[in-house]
């Protein structure tokens, strides 16, 4: 996603990532940990968050090893 701005990475994302079908059992009431190595605008995590939440995810956590720092 290089070159896009921040609202374009959360809407090339949108819908994007789903859970396996056969695997919504495994979420429904579960804690999730999320991890990603750089997080730039967060749209990934955010597309994961929302994708373990809409198959019955109790709760989110996330962990970065790297943040980029926006452009001031």
């Amino acid at each position: 996603m290089d070159g896009l701005g921040f609202e374009e990475r959360f809407q090339a994302l949108d819908s994007a990532i789903s859970p396996h079908p056969k695997k919504f059992s495994v979420l429904k009431g579960a804690k999730v940990l999320l991890v990603d190595d750089v997080m730039t605008s967060g749209a990934t995590l955010s597309a994961c968050a929302q994708a373990c939440l809409s198959a019955g995810a109790d709760e989110i956590f996330v962990l970065v090893l790297a943040r980029v720092a926006p452009d001031i």
